[in-house]
C-alpha cells in the first residue's frame, strides 16, 4: 500500500516524541514477514512519523483514501451500538471517524495490532476518554477475545499485506469472534478491469513492494476469504474500475 521512504532501516531521524506505551497486552514478537517486508512502513517509529499524513496516504492510493474511508463508514452506519473490532491499525482518519460513530451509537471499539509503534500512534489519535480499547494482538491469534463476541469486524487494507497462510488464519479468527448475526467488512484492492491504466502502470510496481498482494487482485474474494457460503452472504462492490473493492459479509440468519 505504501512506497518505501528513503531512510535506512537503522535511521533514527524524525522520530515522534517518546511516550509511555498505551495499549493492553504483553509485547509480542514482530512477525517475520512484517519485519522483512514492511519494517519501513509499520514497525519503525520514524516510519509511522513519515506515513501518518492523510494527504500522503491519499496520494499513494491515487486520491482514493477518503472515498474508500467514507465508503466503509457508510456501510457501517452513522451509529454503531454493540461491540466493534478493527483488526490492524491504519493510517489516516478512518479509526477516529469510526470512533465517532461508536460514540454516537453507545457502543465500544477494540483495535488491535502487533506493532507497538502502530498502537502508540493510534493512541495519539484517539481521545483518552473514548470507548476504545487498544490491544496488542497478533491477528492470527486473538487470544482473550471470546468466540462470537463482536457485532462487526473490520479489515481495512490488511489482507493484501499478509502471506496466504497468515491471511487465512487472520480471516479464520475474524469469523470466529464475530457473532452469528454480525457482519464482516473488508476494504481491499480488487481485480482491476483489463482497460484500467493502473493495472499496467501501478500493479507491477506494487508487486515489488507488496509481494503478497497478487493473491488479492488476481483472484475473486471467495478464494481467499474462505467463508462459509451456507452461513454468510457476500456482497461485493467494485470501486475505481475494480482497482479497489468493498466486501460485506452478513449472516444468512440460519
Amino acid at each position: 500500500m505504501f512506497c518505501a521512504p528513503i531512510f535506512s532501516a537503522r535511521d533514527e531521524a524524525c522520530l515522534p516524541d517518546e511516550k509511555a506505551s498505551a495499549y493492553e497486552g504483553a509485547p509480542l514478537p514482530i512477525p517475520d514477514y512484517l519485519e522483512k517486508y514492511y519494517w519501513w512502513a509499520y514497525v519503525r517509529p520514524w516510519g509511522v512519523w513519515v506515513f501518518e499524513r492523510e494527504w500522503l496516504v491519499n496520494l499513494i492510493l491515487w486520491g482514493w483514501y477518503k472515498p474508500l474511508r467514507d465508503v466503509a463508514l457508510k456501510a457501517l452506519g452513522d451509529k454503531l451500538s454493540g461491540r466493534t473490532l478493527q483488526i490492524s491499525c491504519c493510517y489516516g482518519t478512518f479509526t477516529p471517524k469510526l470512533t465517532e460513530r461508536v460514540i454516537a451509537g453507545g457502543g465500544t471499539l477494540d483495535v488491535l495490532d502487533v506493532s507497538p509503534a502502530q498502537l502508540d500512534n493510534l493512541r495519539r489519535k484517539i481521545a483518552s476518554d473514548a470507548p476504545v480499547r487498544i490491544l496488542m494482538r497478533n491477528s492470527t491469534n486473538l487470544e482473550g477475545l471470546a468466540t462470537a463476541s463482536y457485532d462487526r469486524v473490520i479489515l481495512f487494507f490488511l489482507p493484501h499485506e499478509q502471506p496466504r497462510d497468515v491471511r487465512s488464519k487472520t480471516i479464520a479468527e475474524a469469523f470466529r469472534v464475530v457473532k452469528p448475526t454480525g457482519e464482516i467488512l473488508v476494504i481491499e484492492f480488487g481485480k482491476a478491469k483489463i482497460w484500467h491504466p493502473l493495472k499496467w502502470l501501478w500493479l507491477p510496481f506494487l508487486k515489488y513492494l507488496e509481494p503478497f498482494a497478487p493473491d488479492i487482485w488476481d483472484h475473486a474474494p471467495e478464494s481467499w476469504l474462505a467463508y462459509d457460503a451456507k452461513r454468510w452472504v457476500m456482497e461485493k462492490t467494485p470501486l475505481f474500475g475494480g482497482f479497489y473493492q468493498k466486501i460485506v459479509m452478513k449472516s444468512r440468519g440460519e
